[in-house]
């Protein structure tokens, strides 16, 4: 069978409209003809499940049913994708948008970034998604500035942290699946962070103060004190400690809470030292350094392991066992009846740390949170007498500049400090009796 084909009009807006086309000649050669019905043909056939071949009955401009015959007439041709689209659903795009965070998270992960940092990239897309019952190739900017201007609403660093997220993620969408979302949903993927909400960061100008050394040493006595009255004297011990440690080696949040047991080697250097996978940088991922205890934190610790760590529910001698772990148990893990129990979530360790410091915390500095600990330890240290580099190492920066921004509220006596280098230098004249060479 041989068809000729001349387009005349198409109105389409996609691939369900019908387009006529005018049939030039028809010329069959030993076929078949059902009476009545007039064979179709789509003017273009990509695959079996687009488009169907149907047969549709002739119909003349009266409305009555024209007789088959072999002549040149206009054909009515519709082009379905119903098959296809029949199979659609909103369950199908929202288990293809779970797929390509499953693949966003893998390709992160290719490139180097923490299991806790995997699972903070995603957590925007999936908040906004959440609160209007949609996925992402759905969201307008105008969403995203309804949600984050009210029931979204939140710190500036923490909306501008979200919306970097979002925008990564669309970035990895527009760049992967883009075609694929147009074909299967019809939707073009565009990132709702437009040049009008998006967040752009000028630095943090915010002044860290944290509380004196006598404040500090105050803060820890009264916490310590109240400890054998406290209804859980396990947990109250672990949150105590954490606190108290955090503030002596200047370890971040995220690094305290990620102490395993076999981290912690008594051995080394004077007091020990233990290992916690520090801050990662330009994508490098976790970089584990040498944390230090001091004479004041081994001893803490000591105790810690001694009395209070073997009171939780896990094999406290397990290597694995994370040094400071949760009191509760989901029941999905005491289900699998693991030697090991979860570690002490951050947020827990935050909320303890607030209530704290409004119990037991006097002075001008009523609020605590874990990196002020930070902060204090640079601060204190310094003021004792350790110079730059040293604090610099006990932090983990690689960068002394980085240090120099722990340092903005430290008491500092330039003239104390002038006559002190000219005393030392007075001495070492005395020592060599004069000689400057």
């Amino acid at each position: 069978m041989e068809v000729l084909h001349k387009r005349e009009s198409c109105t389409s807006a996609g691939q369900e409209d019908v387009c006529a086309l005018k049939s030039v000649s028809w010329e069959f050669a030993d076929s078949s003809w059902i009476p009545g019905v007039t064979p179709v043909i789509s003017y273009s056939v990509s695959d079996s499940e687009t488009r169907i071949l149907a047969l549709v009955p002739r119909v003349d401009k009266q409305g009555e049913d024209r007789p088959a015959s072999v002549e040149t007439g206009l054909a009515d041709v519709v082009t379905l994708q119903r098959r296809r689209q029949a199979r659609l659903s909103a369950q199908d795009e929202e288990g293809f948008f779970m797929e390509t965070l499953s693949e966003y998270q893998w390709a992160r992960d290719a490139a180097g970034l923490a299991p806790t940092t995997l699972d903070r990239i995603v957590k925007p897309v999936i908040e906004v998604c959440d609160f209007y019952g949609t996925v992402p190739w759905r969201l307008t900017p105008r969403d995203v500035d309804r949600y984050f201007a009210g029931p979204g609403k939140r710190g500036h660093s923490t909306i501008r942290a979200k919306l970097n997220r979002i925008d990564g993620y669309f970035a990895f969408l527009e760049q992967r699946y883009a075609g694929e979302v147009f074909r299967r949903f019809g939707a073009a993927v565009e990132s709702p962070i437009d040049p009008f909400n998006r967040p752009r960061h000028r630095g943090d100008f915010g002044l860290r103060i944290p509380p004196s050394q006598q404040e500090m040493k105050d803060f820890f006595s009264r916490w310590r004190a109240d400890l054998p009255q406290a209804r859980k004297p396990m947990v109250a011990g672990r949150d105590y400690v954490m606190a108290k440690l955090a503030y002596i080696s200047g370890v971040r949040v995220t690094e305290l809470c990620g102490i395993q047991i076999g981290d912690v080697h008594w051995e080394l250097g004077q007091w020990g030292r233990f290992i916690v996978n520090g801050k990662g940088a330009r994508g490098s991922g976790p970089r584990q350094r040498q944390a230090y205890l001091f004479q004041e934190g081994r001893e803490l610790l000591w105790w810690y392991v001694e009395e209070v760590r073997g009171l939780f529910r896990d094999d406290p001698e397990h290597p694995s066992a994370p040094l400071f772990p949760s009191e509760r148990l989901p029941k999905s893990v005491a289900a699998l009846n693991m030697p090991i129990a979860p570690a002490l979530d951050q947020s827990t360790f935050r909320r303890v740390l607030k209530t704290a410091s409004a119990h037991y915390l006097s002075g001008p500095v009523s609020h605590l949170h874990p990196h002020l600990l930070r902060h204090a330890c640079a601060t204190h240290n310094y003021e004792r007498g350790m110079s730059l580099w040293e604090v610099q190492k006990v932090l983990g920066h690689d960068w002394a500049t980085t240090t120099v921004r722990y340092l903005a509220s430290a008491h500092s006596e330039p003239e104390l400090v002038s006559l002190a280098a000219s005393d030392r230098a007075a001495q070492r004249l005395v020592m060599d009796k004069g000689n400057l060479r």
